[in-house]
């Protein structure tokens, strides 16, 4: 059973009932669930289907695709090279009873090798034949998780395939509410601060919510996951970063020093200093793809130059893996049970629930009933400067009907309450942002907090106050 993905489904049925030929790519995070909701969308109806091999040779990606071919009921010998591969396809869709023919080919940035010339290739299947088919009854759908591939291969190729993609799907890590029906579907027993904690280590990736098993508390279910002997997701960050990226050494160092570096983030001289990688066209495409693969952020202040912007690691999993796998020295297998009410438990839920927040943008402006008010969503930061006093503002609302929301993002196992020292922090913050942005709105402190705040003395200074039941909003 789907959940969610409405949206997707709808517009992968809808390549069915255009007139032309479809040429659609899926693509998305690791483990985000792509080839599960092509697959029950359509049934697993395919006039053939493929998926590439991880770090394959080109040898042993021409014979898996003659395999596939195999499977689809034609018999043939091993092509020698993509266009032998493609010309084979050709053979078996017009060997295909009449009507739409389906073909999924998963993983295809696995498929392309150094000196193969899959994309001369798949560009002369498609331009050359697939559009050209009197039928108009050919829907391509490629899909893959290394993101930046696709997009630098298919979606902004400057050669053949250049405007050829007639739709592009991202799909995006599960919501709040759609891990809490996750859950519900799955007959497990869990609150919303439950699933806000799962959703913190885990983020809305389905296949790791796809381990959990009920009858066991939270801390049971991760300790089982990531810390037991035999558990299930133990080594899924080595193989996250090494199935996305060639040579994921280099990228592991720029994960490495956010992790390690300030909560705010870094600049990019910063990373190359603490990293000692080479600056240069590399290390630019380096953090471009872990961007576009969703595991870092890279945001300017709203009136600062790009080239001062911040990056910022915000992948729940990876995240979690260095605050808390990675320190798991002593390899206990009830870690997460034994640590559960320690000062790094409470560190982490920190960092990790600001995180949640700028996951859930959408609906933190609807809780503020700004859903369909123009808004330019960024981060804010003045760097100290002489007698200039520093800030950090992780999530500035700036609206169109003459206001700025300045959000506050606190995790709290309780009612969150606002001391003296902190109403401090606030002011000065507020301040800061008065005095030293070019923002000329009038600012309002926004407080998102997981169980609400405190009515004491300093409780009129927030304007507006944001729960976690609204980050569970639809």
């Amino acid at each position: 059973m789907i959940i969610g993905r409405e949206k997707e489904k709808r517009e992968l049925l809808g390549l069915l009932e255009r007139e032309e030929s479809q040429f659609c790519a899926v693509y998305g995070r690791r483990r985000v669930g792509k080839t599960y909701l092509i697959r029950e969308t359509f049934n697993y109806q395919f006039c053939f289907q493929h998926t590439g091999v991880a770090k394959g040779t080109l040898r042993q990606q021409l014979t898996a695709f003659r395999n596939s071919l195999v499977a689809a009921g034609m018999k043939c010998a091993i092509p020698k090279t993509w266009m032998d591969a493609f010309e084979l396809l050709k053979q078996l869709i017009n060997q295909s009873p009449a009507g739409k023919k389906v073909l999924f080919i998963d993983e295809l940035p696995w498929m392309d090798t150094p000196k193969g010339n899959l994309i001369g290739a798949l560009e002369n299947f498609w331009n050359g034949w697939a559009t050209a088919r009197r039928e108009k009854d050919i829907v391509l759908i490629v899909c893959g998780s290394a993101t930046s591939w696709i997009s630098k291969k298919l979606m902004k190729d400057k050669g053949g395939l250049r405007g050829r993609l007639t739709n592009r799907i991202k799909l995006v890590p599960f919501t709040l509410r759609e891990c809490e029906l996750f859950a519900k579907g799955a007959n497990l027993a869990l609150g919303r601060n439950d699933v806000l904690e799962l959703y913190m280590i885990m983020g809305g990736i389905p296949y790791y919510w796809s381990f959990l098993k009920k009858g066991l508390s939270v801390a049971q279910n991760v300790d089982q996951l990531f810390f037991a002997e035999t558990a299930q997701l133990h080594d899924e960050f080595e193989a996250l970063y090494a199935t996305l990226f060639k040579r994921p050494e280099n990228y592991l160092k720029v994960i490495g020093c956010l992790s390690d570096g300030r909560q705010s983030g870094m600049t990019r001289d910063e990373i190359l200093a603490k990293s000692k990688l080479t600056d240069g066209g590399s290390f630019s495409n380096i953090l471009e793809k872990l961007e576009e693969c969703g595991f870092i952020r890279r945001f300017a202040s709203a009136d600062t130059k790009e080239k001062n912007a911040m990056y910022q690691l915000i992948d729940n999993y990876t995240l979690f893996y260095f605050l808390c796998i990675k320190k798991n020295a002593f390899r206990d297998e009830h870690y997460w049970s034994n640590t559960f009410t320690s000062a790094s438990h409470s560190t982490w839920k920190g960092h990790a629930f600001e995180r949640v927040c700028l996951q859930h943008i959408p609906q933190m402006k609807a809780a503020l009933g700004i859903a369909g008010v123009q808004t330019n969503v960024c981060s804010w930061f003045a760097r100290r400067s002489g007698k200039q006093r520093g800030a950090q503002i992780d999530l500035v609302v700036q609206r169109a009907d003459g206001f700025t929301d300045l959000c506050e993002m606190k995790h709290s196992s309780g009612i969150f309450t606002i001391e003296q020292d902190y109403a401090k922090v606030l002011q000065s913050k507020m301040d800061a942002y008065r005095e030293l942005s070019n923002d000329k709105r009038t600012p309002h402190l926004v407080m998102v907090t997981t169980n609400g705040i405190a009515r004491n003395s300093y409780y009129n200074m927030v304007q507006y106050e944001i729960t976690l039941d609204h980050l569970f909003a639809t």
